[in-house]
């Protein structure tokens, strides 16, 4: 059970005042071995880029060989102050990816140590920007996408989990939490049979697949539509990358107050805490290595939907 870390780090991000050195400050009492924080200044405001790192037995800052899974929390901001006034629906990424990293932290203080490293990172902005549109203003981010992934991305990810609100939007029709195919390098490869195995552990459910379109995992930028920012991460990495949506069978506007559902969150923590355990034994595999390597020689190299491709000329 993760709901008493979700509602721990829920009352240090529902208010005004809610900053990064609260929160790694609160990781490094209950065991995360780094931990960091940087202030960032955005065309729209600032916000407090954290990272938090969970050492494992046989991981690499122990020396070891055991993989590092990224679980990176994605989000415009945790409220959207003054224009709404409380914790929105938009920060529920980041309250999963943070509850999860604190419940690993625990984890590790009490002896049970995972054999890979684990690696959180999100950012804390209580008033970010939204957007004017009809019916209810959309939210925005106080740094651009790109600033965002240099910040997330960490290079000692093998493997990555994004969480992120993803209720605005008619493809998704379920309340609780939906995971994505894992993209690899442009590529959308087949939804993981061991990440399914372990949302039906975690849930007692049948699996929630959403649906990605090409365009989803093109950086935010090139005037298409995306989903969402869930999974704006593998734009900036070569790392197998899943997206873990927080979802409602009903649209939500993302600067919603009063919608954040605790067990939901608590469910998409527990899916990361079980997965970051599975993958770092070398039990829970994202992709088909074999096969992945087989399409690069039947149809080549697609990083190109990594970038802006043809957008400057």
């Amino acid at each position: 059970m993760v709901l008493k870390q979700v509602l721990e780090v829920f009352e240090l991000m529902d208010k005004p005042q809610a900053n990064g050195k609260e929160i790694i400050e609160l990781l490094k009492e209950r065991g995360a071995t780094e931990v960091s924080m940087e202030t960032v200044v955005g065309e729209r405001g600032t916000t407090d880029s954290i990272k938090i790192l969970i050492a494992g037995s046989e991981g690499k800052t122990a020396g070891g060989t055991a993989p590092t899974l990224g679980i990176i929390g994605r989000l415009g901001g945790l409220g959207a102050r003054p224009t709404m006034t409380g914790f929105v629906s938009d920060g529920d990424g980041a309250l999963a990816a943070v509850a999860a990293g604190l419940k690993l932290a625990e984890m590790h203080t009490n002896g049970d140590i995972l054999k890979g490293d684990v690696i959180v990172s999100t950012h804390i902005c209580p008033d970010a920007p939204t957007q004017d549109h009809k019916p209810v203003p959309f939210m925005n981010s106080p740094i651009d996408m790109a600033t965002c992934n240099a910040k997330d991305v960490d290079p000692r990810m093998d493997a990555i989990v994004s969480i992120d609100t993803t209720k605005g939007n008619k493809v998704i029709n379920v309340n609780g939490f939906a995971i994505s195919p894992t993209v690899k390098e442009g590529y959308i490869l087949k939804t993981s049979a061991d990440l399914l195995d372990i949302m039906t552990r975690v849930t007692g459910k049948l699996p929630a697949v959403f649906p990605l379109a090409q365009q989803d995992i093109t950086p935010y930028g090139n005037n298409v539509y995306h989903l969402n920012s869930v999974l704006q991460p593998t734009t900036a990495t070569d790392a197998p990358v899943v997206g873990v949506a927080i979802t409602t069978e009903q649209p939500v506007a993302g600067c919603a107050t009063g919608a954040s559902h605790p067990m939901d969150v608590e469910s998409a923590a527990r899916f990361a805490i079980e997965v970051a355990k599975a993958y770092g034994q070398g039990e829970c595999s994202f992709y088909d290595e074999e096969e992945y390597n087989y399409l690069l020689k039947l149809y080549g190299d697609l990083k190109i939907f990594q970038t802006f491709g043809n957008m400057d000329k």
